[in-house]
């Protein structure tokens, strides 16, 4: 999406820190994003940037706050979530079908293989009898 981001994800282990995943995605990208802004927009630094309560400024490119995370463990929850995220950029009429949108995984499950991502569709919950 143009302004935000969705991300599903199925820890491996265990033993994680959803800070720890949040840091090193959004690190990365931070970093890239005020690269390719100083080259090709310098103008637009201005609208990253961010005074801290400390007085400190920094340039942020995601805004302050955890985002919207919650833990997913029904299987009906975790569909209708997916239907959710592909029918986000459609419902923003970014695109007349979920398909159309260049980012979105949707393809993948329709059969094709032009997609920018491929999902683990072994770590996606399988729907049971009484999940309706």
């Amino acid at each position: 999406m143009p302004d935000h981001v969705h991300l599903l994800i199925f820890p491996k282990t265990n033993d994680y820190s959803i800070s720890a995943i949040l840091a090193d995605i959004k690190q990365p990208v931070t970093r890239r994003a005020l690269q390719h802004v100083r080259v090709h927009a310098p103008d637009a630094l201005t609208l990253m940037r961010d005074e801290q309560p400390n007085a400190k400024v920094a340039h942020r490119f995601w805004q302050r706050g955890g985002g919207y995370d919650r833990n997913l463990i029904r299987p009906k929850i975790v569909h209708a979530t997916i239907d959710y995220i592909h029918a986000n950029p459609v419902r923003r009429e970014l695109v007349r079908s979920a398909e159309d949108w260049y980012w979105s995984n949707v393809r993948y499950f329709m059969g094709r293989t032009d997609v920018p991502l491929v999902p683990d569709v072994d770590s996606i919950p399988v729907l049971g009898p009484l999940d309706g």
